[in-house]
């Protein structure tokens, strides 16, 4: 469920120190409900999904899409990656942060991790249309079993005319297709899971 910009601002995340200059581009609820320990397997969820094989025809077609026009384009060249087209937030982080910028590599996705704390982490990418951050955080959720959910914020500072161009052109397609269709699939991933923890603790 796609969740008010309020949602994100309304609780200190150490994320928001080191973007001041980004912009908030979107706020998601995750629903996969659990007990304040339960970020380390929301991550491990989070890290596992592979939009190239996602049950969805629609998340499949348009990320398979979204490599071909980049390299058609040449959008994602490294001369425009982090460290090279644009400075890596790491050069803002204090040093309790950096100490934590370790993180389940990200397999599937271009991301590089900031840092991992108990109840957040943070990723970022930067192309040529933008530089984007992938923020994740586990927050209390009275309806949710446990008592927590998952949440992902994505914040962005697009590069000029094009990444603005890119940005609105992608719209419609991220909050009607993907986002959904993506935290469905985390969701059925979640459950699964579960199941076989209960599976594995009851024994045959």
């Amino acid at each position: 469920m796609r969740l008010r910009a309020k949602t994100h601002a309304d609780r200190r995340w150490r994320i928001d120190e080191l973007t001041p200059d980004f912009e908030l581009l979107d706020v998601w609820a995750v629903p996969t409900p659990g007990g304040p320990d339960d970020f380390g397997r929301f991550l491990d969820v989070f890290t596992s999904f592979d939009p190239t094989e996602s049950s969805s025809f629609a998340v499949r077609n348009l990320f398979a899409v979204r490599w071909i026009l980049g390299d058609l384009l040449g959008l994602d060249t490294p001369e425009s990656a982090v460290g090279t087209g644009v400075p890596s937030l790491r050069d803002r982080m204090p040093a309790d942060l950096l100490d934590a910028a370790e993180g389940t590599p990200i397999e599937t996705l271009p991301f590089q991790w900031l840092y991992v704390l108990p109840d957040e982490a943070a990723a970022e990418i930067a192309n040529k249309t933008m530089h984007g951050v992938l923020h994740l955080g586990w927050v209390p959720d009275a309806d949710a079993p446990g008592g927590y959910r998952g949440q992902v914020a994505v914040l962005v500072k697009p590069n000029g005319l094009l990444g603005r161009a890119y940005l609105a052109f992608i719209k419609p397609f991220r909050h009607v297709l993907v986002y959904p269709a993506i935290f469905k699939e985390m969701e059925h991933m979640w459950s699964e899971r579960d199941a076989l923890a209960v599976s594995n603790r009851t024994g045959p």
